[in-house]
């Protein structure tokens, strides 16, 4: 099955969908039967509310990834979190809280973050995975420095958004912005300079590509992806958490693996991304219908390491299947 869907998509230049496409109808088929519910307008509406945060930082890594080198930014959860806190406590506790001051902090704390990542990577070469290993535990340090445990409160006009009781929520429009920035985005000379530095970094520069713009380029856009994460995170919450976002890091890296984007760089895109996070969320929603008792947090990380393995897999052996024909 998943041969049949590749050769589909390879005509059409998207052989990387294969294996998240035959995901989700999987996933689809299994949630009907053990939790039908899922399909109803008010199981959309609280999928989208949970999954949005998801969604969004597996688009944030993307680029990063994308842009080669091996980068994988560990640092995303840590940097949703910090975003949180310091919007309620140093923007919204200072009775900053007008919609286009709190989109415009998030959007550029996010931006301002991810650069310094990029400048450190292009200037001072340091490989990428040092870097966002570095960034995850400063910040994870750093968000408890600045507040201990949860607290405070999202902003008024905010307070409804984590109830998912609407399909047509905020939240819903902030995912359907995001994705037309990022169709955009993925029709640009940019985007096509990215793959190319990726898929091989030396070609590209021959070819004229300016290799540290694109890569400084790439880490901006993951910063405004970020941003958009940390928002919809805190309206999830509505409060201020400290720890609650670093399990997004490696959540959001399944995604990206289950998405078909290779961590290697210059293969994948968003969409892939999108199905990915989906699919990661449907497995929480078949997961939650067992019984597990008091082990289901662990039982669900080892899904999560089990999935993540085969699907790796699955897409090296469709890797070297295609080489060899």
């Amino acid at each position: 099955m998943i041969k049949y869907v590749k050769n589909i998509l390879r005509s059409a230049g998207q052989d990387h969908l294969g294996l998240p496409i035959v995901l989700l109808i999987i996933f689809i088929v299994i949630v009907i039967f053990r939790s039908p519910e899922f399909f109803t307008a008010h199981g959309i509406a609280g999928a989208i509310i949970v999954a949005a945060p998801l969604i969004l930082s597996t688009l944030a890594l993307t680029p990063i990834v994308l842009a080669g080198r091996g980068g994988v930014d560990l640092a995303v959860g840590p940097l949703l979190a910090f975003i949180n806190i310091t919007l309620i406590l140093w923007v919204v506790n200072n009775n900053i809280t007008h919609p286009v001051l709190v989109f415009s902090y998030v959007i550029v704390a996010g931006v301002l973050f991810q650069l310094l990542q990029g400048v450190i990577v292009v200037y001072a070469r340091v490989p990428p995975i040092i870097v966002s290993l570095s960034g995850y535990l400063v910040l994870s340090g750093l968000n408890l420095v600045i507040l201990e445990q949860p607290t405070g409160h999202a902003p008024q006009w905010m307070a409804s958004w984590g109830a998912g009781t609407a399909v047509f929520s905020p939240v819903f429009f902030i995912l359907v912005s995001a994705f037309i920035v990022w169709a955009i985005f993925s029709r640009s000379a940019f985007f096509r300079h990215l793959k190319m530095m990726g898929f091989d970094e030396r070609t590209a520069y021959t070819s004229g590509v300016n290799i540290n713009a694109v890569r400084l380029g790439a880490y901006a856009i993951a910063g405004f992806y970020a941003g958009l994460a940390a928002l919809s995170y805190t309206a999830l919450i509505c409060s201020a958490d400290p720890i609650f976002g670093n399990a997004y890091t490696l959540l959001a890296i399944t995604a990206l693996v289950l998405g078909g984007t290779s961590l290697v760089g210059g293969k994948g895109g968003g969409l892939g991304s999108v199905l990915g996070a989906i699919i990661m969320y449907m497995i929480t929603c078949v997961l939650s219908t067992f019984h597990f008792g008091l082990v289901s947090g662990f039982v669900t990380q080892m899904v999560y390491g089990v999935i993540l393995i085969l699907s790796f897999s699955v897409s090296m052996l469709s890797k070297r299947g295609a080489t060899d024909n």
